[in-house]
C-alpha cells in the first residue's frame, strides 16, 4: 500500500535565498499557479492579477524577498535555472514598465507595488504562510487559488492534502525514527543505505547517487563563492559580509588555486588545531548564508535560513576528517535528509510555525546524524547525535531584525554547525541504549514547543531581537 513519502532532494531543494518559506515556497505557489492557468487554456486570457500575502508571508515579507519571488514565479522562472545575476534587472524593468510576461507567453499590466498586497493584520486558519493568486479572465471571470508555504520549500494548495502527491510505495516505509530504527534492525542496514533503497522508488539508484553529489556541488559552489566575495548585503540593515575576510586571513599565503580540490586541501594542509578548526567551520557557514542574503543559490537544508549548517560541516568532514570519498559523502546527505523527513512528518520545517528551532535546530540535527553516519556510527548512535543536536536547540525564536535573514540568522548557521559536529562527537564516544531522551521524543517536544511559543517569535519580526534594535531601514 502506498504511504506518504518524501524524497531526499524534497529536503535539498535548489533554489536562490534569502528564504524557503517566503522566497522559495511563493515561487514555486506562483508557477503552480501559472501552469494551472495554461492548462486550463485561460492563460491567454488574463487581464489583470493580484497577489494577496497574509501571516508571515506579508510581515516579513519585504525583507525575505516574497514579492521578488512572486513575480519571477509568474513569470514563468525556474528557481533552479534561474540566473541569479539577472534578478535586479528583471524586477527593474517590470517596474519600469508595468507589464509583466505572464508565463513567459502572455504580456499583461502588472504594477507590483499595487497588485502584490501585503494583508499584516489577517492570518489564514490553515498555516501563517498564505499566499492568494486572483486572475481577471478577458471574460470578466475570476479564477483564484490560494497556496501555503509550509517551509522547506514545500507548497499546499487549500483544499489539498500536503500527501496528494506524495504517495509511492517505499521497501521501507517510515514515519518516525522508531520505524526507521526498526527497518535498521530487520535488515542490518545502514540508514543511509535504507534511505538508498528507498529512494529506488523514484528513479534507479545510479541516478540518486548522481543527483545527490550534484546537490554536494552546488553546496559547495555556494561555499566557494561566499568565501570570495565581500560586500554589504542588502535590505538597509549595512551587514558586512565577512566569510572573505576570514577566508583571506586563514589562507593568508595562498590566494589561486586551480580548483575546489585545490582550495580544500590547501585548507586542510593548514593542521587540525582546534581554533583553525572551528573558524573555518564558522567561514563555511558564513559564506554559504551571506550568499543566501544576497539572493544568491543555494540549496534548502532543510531551508535557506539554515543553509549553512550542513554545507559547513560536510565541507568540515571533508577537510578535516579525510572525508573526500563519494560514498562517505552519499552516506552523509543521504542520512541527513532522513532526519529531515522525520522532523517534517512528525513536528514542523516551518519557522512560521515553530521558530528558529524548526530552521536551525533541525538542520543541526540533520547534520549531527549525517557527520556520525559518515564517521561510521552505529545506527543508534546517528539517532542519538540527531536527538543531542535538536535537544539543544528547543525553543529557538525566529526574530530576524527587519524581517531580513541577516541578523541574527546569519551567525545562528555558524552556531547549528558547531552543535552538529558536538552532538556527533558525543553520539560516538557514547552508549544509545543509555541515552534518556528518544529522537521521537526529541520531535514530538519541539511540536509541543512550537505551538506553546508566542506568535511574535515565529518569524514576524514582532518580538525578541527585531524589536530590541533600534533600526531604520530604507521604504521599499
Amino acid at each position: 500500500m502506498p504511504h506518504e513519502a518524501i524524497s531526499t532532494f524534497d529536503i535539498f531543494k535548489i533554489g536562490i535565498g534569502p528564504s524557503s518559506s517566503h522566497t522559495l515556497g511563493p515561487w514555486r505557489a506562483a508557477l503552480r499557479f501559472v501552469d494551472e492557468l495554461r492548462a486550463s487554456g485561460e492563460l491567454s486570457q488574463v487581464t489583470a492579477l493580484r497577489v494577496l500575502l497574509y501571516g508571515s508571508l506579508a510581515k516579513t515579507g519585504k525583507g525575505h524577498g516574497t514579492d521578488i519571488a512572486v513575480q519571477l514565479g509568474l513569470s514563468g522562472e525556474d528557481p533552479v535555472q534561474f540566473p541569479v545575476d539577472q534578478l535586479h534587472a528583471r524586477l527593474n524593468n517590470i517596474a519600469a514598465s508595468n507589464r509583466l510576461l505572464l508565463g513567459k507567453a502572455h504580456e499583461i499590466v502588472f504594477d507590483p507595488r499595487e497588485d502584490i498586497e501585503f494583508l499584516i493584520t489577517e492570518t489564514l486558519p490553515f498555516h501563517s504562510n498564505g499566499i492568494s493568486f486572483l486572475a481577471t479572465l478577458l471574460s470578466g471571470a475570476n479564477r483564484a487559488a490560494t497556496f501555503y508555504s509550509v517551509g522547506g520549500g514545500f507548497v499546499v494548495k487549500e483544499g489539498e492534502s500536503s500527501s496528494s502527491q506524495q504517495l509511492v510505495e517505499l521497501p521501507f516505509p517510515i514515519n518516525n525514527a522508531s520505524d526507521l530504527q526498526h527497518w535498521c534492525i530487520k535488515t542490518g542496514l545502514s540508514i543511509h543505505e535504507i534511505v538508498l533503497e528507498n529512494e529506488s522508488a523514484w528513479r534507479p539508484e545510479v541516478d540518486t547517487k548522481k543527483m545527490a553529489l550534484e546537490i554536494w556541488r552546488v553546496m559547495q559552489d555556494c561555499i566557494y563563492r561566499g568565501c570570495h566575495t565581500v560586500g554589504v548585503l542588502p535590505g538597509g540593515l549595512e551587514v558586512n559580509r565577512r566569510a572573505a575576510d576570514l577566508h583571506k586571513k586563514l589562507l593568508s599565503s595562498k590566494t589561486g588555486y586551480k580548483d575546489k580540490r585545490e582550495w580544500t586541501s590547501a585548507i586542510s594542509a593548514g593542521g587540525h588545531d582546534f581554533k583553525y578548526t572551528l573558524d573555518w567551520v564558522s567561514c563555511f557557514a558564513l559564506a554559504v548564508n551571506e550568499e543566501n542574503a544576497a539572493f544568491g543559490r543555494v540549496v534548502t537544508a532543510p531551508t535557506n535560513g539554515a543553509a549553512g549548517v550542513i554545507p559547513a560541516v560536510l565541507q568540515y568532514f571533508i577537510c578535516f576528517c579525510n572525508g573526500e570519498q563519494e560514498e562517505k559523502m552519499l552516506a552523509f546527505l543521504l542520512t541527513a535528509a532522513q532526519i529531515g523527513t522525520l522532523f517534517k512528518k512528525g513536528a514542523t520545517l516551518s519557522a512560521a510555525m515553530g521558530g528558529c528551532q524548526a530552521e536551525i535546530g533541525v538542520s543541526s540535527a540533520m547534520a549531527a546524524a549525517g557527520l556520525t553516519d559518515a564517521m561510521g556510527g552505529t545506527q543508534r548512535q546517528v539517532l542519538m547525535a540527531a536527538e543531542i543536536a535538536m535537544e539543544h536547540h528547543l525553543g529557538l525564536t525566529c526574530d530576524p531584525i527587519g524581517g531580513l535573514v541577516q541578523v541574527p540568522c546569519i551567525e545562528r548557521n555558524t552556531m547549528g554547525a558547531i552543535k552538529a559536529i558536538t552532538a556527533s562527537q558525543l553520539a560516538l564516544q557514547s552508549a544509545p541504549d543509555l541515552a534518556k531522551v528518544s529522537l521521537d521524543a526529541v520531535i514530538r517536544t519541539m511540536w509541543e514547543t512550537a505551538q506553546d511559543m508566542n506568535h511574535k517569535y515565529k518569524e514576524t519580526a514582532d518580538g525578541g531581537l527585531a524589536i530590541s534594535v533600534p533600526l531604520s531601514l530604507p521604504e521599499c
